[in-house]
């Protein structure tokens, strides 16, 4: 296989301190822009159109996750190989990785884009709507799956210009996308009243703007994601799915997360317990963001020290990730629990009966961030070291296969209560799962 002498920046000689740093600052900051989006969508909706309209597009929220699982999918999958390739200097399968992904992103998302579009009714009632919310829901899908392509491409392309050195300009253009997408809301929602579809157009629009200021790192001389001829390759493509599973699955969560939430409030307390979740899901999409900035960081030198073979500076990027989640899930509970009225407030003046439920539930559900980070940190490692088994495991059971249990259990025995301690009671289960296969494993994690 042709190799090269070519090193991506100083990732083989500088201290793992300063490049976990390097990595983490930028990831970090892009995220929460992006986090900061969320906010400004969930704001603007709530405050220009009402509980009614937020709940419509919470109830529209997992198709657009859809489209990021997507990616996440393809992205993470074809990066992690790239990675590896580059830590083992072969430059040009590198490249191949590169377009293969691009192309197989470009194809699969028109392909579901089509296909949701031509049954987005149905789709609707699928995932909650009621008579109330479906105007909502509905114009909100209309743009979405008609321009998913756009927010495909700027996702993977985010992740591969990271793995080939560039956090800073990636992060940029999360800045850029951020500022644009929070103008253009308040300008389609208040000055032009557009409705959903102009919060729906404002996130397509400034998400076209991230991929033209990205596409700024193929003019770079340290550019080394170059286009070669496409031709499909079966077993590559395979094992892109196979190694990216994890993060499409965990979008997946996200959405089945979403939908059994929506359907779970919808039945216990109508349209005020959807409209209370709506409010909290904006907030934990918020702090899912700085965890997927964490790893957003972590990957591309897990990735690259695997292909180098180089277990020693996976076992200090690991210990320094941990570390950092947990940091990150403990300022994340105290904010909840001293700060949850300010958090509804910032999405509009709702009756007292939604108030109270969001309040009472982002006390509940945020003791869920002492754990997630952390089993976040953990698939994430096992992922981009090639234990696609594991990390398939802590995505399933902690968004999907113990949360449903839970929410299955729980809401019979306490109520409401029960399902916002739905999420705590899963990601805890999955944590000491962890904890206790890592105690019987020697691994760069606690060694």
């Amino acid at each position: 296989m042709q190799t090269s002498s070519v090193q991506l920046n100083d990732l083989d000689t500088a201290p793992v301190g300063r490049i976990f740093l390097r990595y983490l600052i930028p990831s970090m900051i892009g995220m929460l822009l992006m986090a900061v989006n969320i906010v400004a969508d969930g704001t603007m909706v709530g405050n220009r159109l009402g509980a009614a309209a937020l709940a419509g597009v919470g109830i529209a929220a997992p198709v657009y996750s859809i489209f990021v699982a997507v990616s996440l999918w393809i992205g993470i999958g074809a990066a992690t190989k790239y990675s590896a390739a580059m830590g083992a200097k072969e430059l040009m399968e590198g490249r191949r990785i590169f377009s293969h992904a691009l192309v197989s992103i470009i194809l699969i998302t028109i392909i579901i884009g089509v296909i949701a579009y031509s049954a987005r009714t149905p789709l609707a009632y699928l995932l909650g709507a009621n008579a109330e919310t479906l105007p909502f829901v509905s114009d909100y899908l209309y743009v979405i799956l008609i321009f998913g392509v756009i927010l495909t491409v700027e996702n993977m392309l985010s992740i591969f210009i990271r793995n080939d050195g560039g956090p800073t300009l990636a992060m940029s253009a999360l800045i850029a996308t951020s500022v644009l997408n929070i103008v253009l809301n308040y300008l389609f929602l208040f000055v032009y009243d557009f409705g959903v579809q102009g919060a729906a157009f404002a996130t397509i629009l400034a998400s076209a703007l991230g991929i033209l200021i990205m596409s700024l790192h193929f003019f770079k001389k340290t550019n080394n994601l170059k286009w070669r001829r496409f031709t499909f390759d079966r077993r590559l493509f395979a094992a892109i799915v196979l190694i990216g599973f994890p993060c499409f699955l965990s979008e997946v969560g996200i959405s089945v997360f979403t939908i059994s939430h929506n359907i779970a409030f919808e039945r216990t307390a109508g349209t005020d317990g959807v409209a209370a979740f709506a409010i909290l899901n904006y907030v934990h999409n918020v702090l899912l963001m700085l965890f997927l900035g964490l790893g957003s960081a972590v990957q591309p030198l897990i990735s690259y020290y695997r292909g180098a073979k180089n277990n020693k500076r996976i076992r200090k990027t690991m210990q320094l990730a941990m570390g950092t989640a947990l940091g990150l899930g403990i300022a994340a509970l105290l904010a909840g629990q001293f700060a949850a009225g300010t958090l509804v407030s910032l999405f509009g003046d709702f009756s007292p009966a939604v108030r109270s439920l969001a309040v009472s539930g982002i006390h509940l559900f945020f003791l869920a961030y002492l754990f997630t980070g952390m089993n976040f940190v953990m698939m994430t490692y096992y992922q981009s070291t090639g234990n696609v088994r594991m990390a398939t495991w802590i995505t399933a059971s902690r968004e999907i296969l113990i949360m449903l249990l839970f929410l299955a259990i729980l809401p019979p025995l306490l109520g409401v209560t029960g399902i916002w301690l739905a999420i705590p009671a899963s990601e805890f289960v999955v944590f000491l799962g962890v904890w206790l296969v890592q105690r019987k494993a020697a691994s760069p994690v606690t060694t």
